[in-house]
């Protein structure tokens, strides 16, 4: 198994739970894309396959120590005969993490849009940037990721291309866990960017506060995908980003929504 997929997986405990691979280095602060894979993998483990994820909202409460495992708790909050809910707490021993809920449906008939009429420049004509920043509990040798940030009339879009590398399974789950890992990479430096700082420089206290992110259709990890982010407000040291993921050929395939820290340090 690629170091990916075995980051994304989560195990049976023996309490009834679910424990997730730790991302390692030791010593370093978890990544919170984590949590919200192995968040979202933990709850899809108590639900019929024939329903796949429509949202999940997820709330960071403390940072996570990425040399150790963690373990999930699953609650059923509503089992219907189309749809499911489930709660999801994370923790390291007894320091509660994040907590999140998930909502699945089958799907049904009705009303569709969303794909994009043109698409920026394709990533095969951008240079392998890699992430925006030092990344160390990403396995970088199994996802090419291009960033063509864009700067006008004041406003910061982020353009982030990524697709992994490894052989994928064909299981639709799968390639959601990796689309949720991925997208939360440095989601929250556009409202640092739109101001000309970024987390990387680190002039600001700066990490995701809650996250949450809408399933459309489905998304495939190993062809191109398109993350486009903007900050459309700042204030009281909060910012909120908002952002679509939307494959090569222009389906917008999901939308997400953070909100995150950006404090002026003391």
């Amino acid at each position: 198994m690629s170091r990916l997929l075995s980051l994304l997986d989560v195990q049976p405990a023996q309490d009834g739970g679910w424990t997730g691979a730790a991302s390692g280095p030791a010593g370093k602060r978890s990544f919170g894309g984590q949590f919200a894979a192995q968040s979202l993998a933990a709850a899809a483990r108590t639900v019929d396959a024939d329903r796949p994820p429509t949202n999940m909202h997820l709330q960071f409460l403390r940072g996570g120590e990425a040399g150790d495992p963690v373990d999930y708790t699953v609650t059923p909050v509503f089992d219907g005969r189309t749809a499911a809910a489930r709660r999801v707490d994370s923790q390291q021993g007894s320091r509660l993490l994040t907590t999140a809920t998930v909502s699945f449906a089958a799907p049904i008939a009705g009303p569709e849009h969303g794909r994009r009429s043109a698409m920026p420049a394709h990533p095969d004509t951008l240079p392998q940037t890699g992430p925006p920043g030092p990344a160390p509990s990403l396995p970088l040798d199994e996802l090419d990721i291009r960033i063509a940030d864009e700067r006008s009339d004041g406003l910061f879009v982020r353009r982030m291309w990524w697709r992994a590398t490894v052989d994928l399974p064909d299981d639709p789950l799968t390639h959601t866990l990796v689309a949720v890992y991925v997208t939360d990479l440095y989601m929250i430096d556009p409202a640092l960017q739109a101001h000309g700082h970024s987390m990387q420089a680190r002039t600001h206290r700066s990490g995701t506060t809650d996250s949450s992110v809408w399933f459309h259709q489905p998304v495939r990890a190993d062809h191109w995908n398109l993350l486009e982010s903007t900050s459309p407000a700042a204030a009281r040291g909060r910012a909120v980003i908002t952002a679509s993921l939307v494959s090569d050929d222009g389906v917008v395939a999901a939308t997400l929504v953070q909100e995150g820290l950006i404090a002026n340090r003391e």
